[in-house]
């Protein structure tokens, strides 16, 4: 993947980062982020255990939606650009769901000689309903 190079200069409040798609959502996608993250919580791997939980079946784990919307925001500002992102967990991902990450700006501002912008990050799922909300601040180099 080639990061894109977004200057601060060019950005405008209310631009919209390209949107990033995932899916459809696999078992294999769910066993390989258990196997990473160390999160081997049989929610997440087995069906009858879900169901027997009250889950409705397995479900995505919630960090791997969100490292779904921390990629589309590095993919849009560049490796090493994010400061902060912060995200709460709207809904949960099934298997075979298709989610998009999307993001906006929200705000610009410069301090310490350094672009900032404040964006508002969320993912849907292929029914359009938010999975993932957040904020995410990602500086940026200047033109010149």
């Amino acid at each position: 993947m080639k990061y894109a190079r977004v200057y601060f200069d060019d950005v405008t409040v209310g631009d919209e980062l390209p949107p990033l798609v995932k899916g459809p959502i696999k078992q294999i996608q769910l066993t390989r982020y258990a196997g990473a993250s160390g999160d081997f919580n049989p929610i997440h791997q087995d069906d009858e255990f879900a169901n027997a939980a009250g889950m409705g079946g397995v479900f995505a784990h919630g960090m791997l939606s969100m490292g779904f919307v921390a990629q589309a925001v590095t993919d849009w500002s560049g490796a090493g650009t994010v400061r902060k992102i912060s995200v709460r967990f709207a809904a949960l991902v099934r298997l075979k769901d298709v989610v998009t990450c999307k993001g906006r700006v929200l705000g610009k501002s410069s301090r310490n000689g350094e672009g900032a912008c404040e964006l508002e990050i969320w993912a849907e799922n292929q029914r359009g309903e938010h999975v993932v909300i957040g904020k995410a601040t990602v500086v940026l180099p200047p033109r010149t």
